[in-house]
């Protein structure tokens, strides 16, 4: 299987994912759209790095089916994922399946403890993530904000991780920016990747003014009135929210701080 993805010269802040160069730090994912061709344009308004797949067991003998040969026609890279895997050994079986399927050694490792909540259980998620690095997988892990899980999957060697904003398809935004925020100053190093909960622009600018380097989301683009517009609006929000981390935030304070200078005005309380 081919993977494209287009590099232009003009961006001097690419997105570097386990040596790989990409030149958008949103990723998005193929799912409940109504109907294929607006997955497919949604995607392309988007200009995402990547795209996110699930990997049906009952395709993995027919090449990945009619959907993915569809959706290579956005010319992106492919992200596969686990999703409804509840345990290691079932998440590492199904990332075998797509690797072999997507000739890629990309994964997005999801292994769920409560379907009602799709929290993931941490405890899987790092001894699948030691096994499938072992295998030479390029595993981006979904994970909670907890520091200490963080720094068991970089003790292993994972260069990516992908901790949740919220809970998937709430679109609540970040539940925890204290936690984010001590993420992102904890791992200066690992690329990290807001997952989950993101619901609107705004929120996707407002991850990436804290540092973190990429932003991956379904729902708020997928069961957007116009999701095409929709996928235009977080694209624009994440180079705006990482144009700003850059630039450098001036800061708060609890007093008023005028622009214009109180001396030498026509009426200065100082004359």
């Amino acid at each position: 299987m081919t993977e494209e993805i287009a590099l232009t010269v003009e961006n001097s802040d690419p997105l570097l994912l386990y040596g790989e160069a990409f030149n958008s730090r949103l990723a998005i994912g193929s799912a409940l759209y109504a109907s294929p061709e607006l997955m497919l344009n949604s995607v392309r308004a988007s200009k995402a790095a990547l795209v996110t797949v699930s990997l049906r067991r009952e395709n993995a003998n027919h090449g990945g089916g009619e959907f993915f040969r569809f959706i290579q026609q956005a010319k992106v890279k492919f992200l596969p994922n686990t999703a409804g895997c509840h345990s290691a050994k079932e998440a590492v079986t199904v990332a075998q399946m797509g690797r072999e399927i997507f000739n890629t050694e990309r994964v997005k490792l999801e292994v769920i403890s409560r379907s009602g909540w799709l929290n993931p259980d941490v405890h899987e998620t790092v001894e699948a993530t030691r096994i499938l690095l072992s295998e030479g997988f390029k595993v981006y892990p979904y994970v909670t904000e907890d520091l200490s899980v963080c720094e068991k999957l970089a003790k292993y060697g994972c260069e990516v991780v992908m901790p949740w904003a919220a809970p998937i398809g709430t679109g609540k935004g970040m539940l925890n920016p204290f936690a984010m925020k001590a993420l992102r100053e904890a791992f200066p190093h690992l690329a990290l990747i807001a997952d989950a909960g993101i619901g609107a622009p705004s929120h996707a600018a407002h991850v990436m003014e804290l540092g973190f380097d990429g932003v991956l989301l379904n729902t708020a683009i997928a069961k957007a009135r116009d999701p095409e517009k929709m996928a235009t609006a977080f694209k624009d929000a994440v180079i705006a929210g990482r144009n700003a981390y850059l630039a450098g935030s001036a800061g708060e304070s609890d007093l008023a701080a005028p622009s214009t200078p109180e001396f030498g005005a026509p009426f200065s309380p100082f004359a």
